[in-house]
């Protein structure tokens, strides 16, 4: 299971790197779950990020508007992301979410045969008029998108385990591993969660709060010593 941190900035980036972060993830909290950074910061993180390690941007909780989040796609990948994660908060339905995901695998795929597309959904989609979360594997396969997510779109306090348990994550990883894409799992995640995740196969874990000193996710900065923590964990399960 590999650990994707999500950091704001430059000083978080290094923080994650010294870690031991497999992924780090360019968000920007203010924006929302998934928040879109800038262009800039994610170049500047790339640039700082050693080429054997994976940078990942999100697009943000994009709106239902095909052109306009395939253009953000675009933007992302020329400013250094490996990974493309695009929050699908404004779609309402397995339509609106397919055709988002489609124009954004499009759009990527003239550019990159490298690069990986994130179809993400949230287990609390029903609190925010979103797709529903068990639509979001079969949008990633029909879309041709290479993982498959699901994070919390209110950060309220409550962790993805307050919106389902651990037999429901269980079956969305394994219906996504039926099509022989990868899973991702986020949403508060606490650190005595991590074992859960693992042993329903997920394959990447998304967190923040709790790699930041003092946990908050929007008061607090990551610190290396809480991503080793959390890094040196996940290896204990092997």
């Amino acid at each position: 299971m590999l650990l994707l941190i999500s950091p704001i900035n430059n000083d978080e980036a290094l923080e994650s790197i010294e870690g031991g972060a497999d992924i780090v993830d360019v968000k920007n909290p203010k924006e929302g779950s998934l928040g879109a950074n800038f262009p800039w910061v994610i170049k500047e993180i790339r640039e700082i990020t050693p080429d054997n390690m994976l940078v990942s941007a999100t697009l943000g909780d994009v709106p239902y508007k095909p052109g306009t989040v395939s253009l953000a796609a675009l933007g992302a990948l020329n400013s250094g992301a490996d990974y493309i994660k695009v929050g699908l908060y404004g779609t309402s339905n397995y339509d609106e979410a397919l055709e988002v995901m489609k124009n954004v695998v499009k759009t990527i795929r003239a550019e990159s045969s490298k690069a990986l597309v994130v179809a993400s959904g949230y287990a609390d989609a029903h609190r925010v008029g979103a797709v529903s979360p068990w639509e979001i594997p079969k949008i990633a396969k029909k879309s041709g998108s290479n993982l498959a997510m699901l994070d919390t779109a209110v950060k309220d306090g409550k962790t993805l385990f307050d919106h389902l348990n651990i037999d429901e994550l269980g079956r969305f990883v394994d219906e996504i591993h039926s099509y022989g894409l990868k899973s991702a799992l986020a949403g508060s995640v606490k650190k005595e969660q991590l074992k859960p995740l693992y042993e329903i196969g997920c394959d990447v874990v998304g967190i923040r709060g709790a790699a930041c000193l003092g946990g908050d996710r929007n008061s607090g900065k990551i610190h290396r010593s809480a991503v080793a923590e959390l890094k040196t964990l996940i290896n204990s399960f092997k």
